[in-house]
């Protein structure tokens, strides 16, 4: 059977480094993108994306190869993956897939949750919400309706709360219960990973990374992008931030990076929290990426 290394972890563990350790070492083995924001081509610096350098070092795919301007979600995600390894396990017997975004390697892994048509009624009553009580008030009843999705979804994404809440309202079933079905069969065992870091060392390493984002030209690139920031793909940490401050001259440059930070942070924590949840999961620090290796059977 092939096996898809799954090497997952939160944002600024140190995945790409990793990813292409392990493809030098079992032979030039392909990596896959499992992260949500590194697919597009206008967003490199703020998505942390693979340089052109790390690019060259080992196959890549679906890195920096589409715009911000063509839709691409979970849904579009789940099917190019599965038909990219269907030819990639052609000619290997292993595949390695990286990223931060735990919906899209679940997608891929297990498939997607199935969940009943949205009615315009629901659409419109959580519009309302939204319209009249902001986020806060997106959060206040997800709390009350759906506690368990309450805990684990981004609180900060209006998005992800209004389809939450639409989901409820459509027959009165919290979003949580539709996640509950079957795993899809894979013509692939995955095995998963996650890379580990005591939490304080980590939060240092977000932090810098954010002072090398803005020594990059963060800022510049946020601004290139503020004409387009309505788009999904632009509703995201190290972006958003930037478009507040483009737009509200109370806020200053300083405050700007610091939140970036702060929501960066939150962010990871939310990650290690939904990576808890991987099946047999294997953790070790980057340090230790040979250990990974061999836990796989390679």
């Amino acid at each position: 059977m092939k096996k898809l290394l799954v090497l997952a972890g939160p944002t600024a563990s140190g995945k790409t480094k990793t990813a292409i350790r392990w493809s030098q070492a079992l032979g030039e083995v392909p990596i896959v993108n499992a992260d949500s924001r590194q697919f597009y081509q206008e967003m490199s610096i703020g998505t942390a994306k693979p340089t052109s350098e790390e690019l060259a070092e080992a196959p890549h795919y679906l890195f920096d190869d589409r715009s911000i301007h063509s839709p691409f979600d979970v849904g579009d995600y789940e099917r190019e993956a599965l038909a990219l390894l269907s030819a990639l396990f052609e000619k290997h017997d292993q595949v390695i897939l990286t990223g931060g975004s735990g919906l899209y390697i679940r997608a891929l892994c297990e498939g997607l949750d199935e969940f009943p048509e949205v009615t315009e009624s629901a659409k419109e009553k959580v519009a309302d919400i939204f319209k009249k009580e902001g986020l806060l008030g997106l959060q206040a009843i997800l709390a009350q309706l759906d506690p368990q999705t309450y805990h684990k979804i981004d609180l900060q994404n209006p998005r992800r709360l209004v389809r939450a809440l639409e989901v409820c309202y459509i027959e009165g079933q919290p979003y949580s219960s539709y996640l509950k079905k079957p795993k899809k069969e894979r013509p692939f065992v995955p095995v998963y990973y996650c890379l580990e870091w005591e939490r304080a060392t980590l939060y240092d390493r977000i932090n810098r990374r954010v002072d090398l984002m803005m020594e990059a030209g963060l800022e510049a690139e946020a601004k290139s992008l503020y004409p387009q920031r309505a788009l999904r793909a632009l509703q995201t940490v190290g972006y958003r931030e930037f478009f507040s401050y483009f737009s509200d001259e109370n806020i200053t440059l300083e405050e700007t990076i610091e939140m970036i930070k702060q929501n960066t942070r939150r962010y990871a924590k939310r990650q290690i929290t939904w990576f808890k949840n991987l099946p047999d999961c294997f953790y070790f620090h980057p340090d230790e990426w040979e250990a990974g290796l061999l836990r796989g059977g390679n």
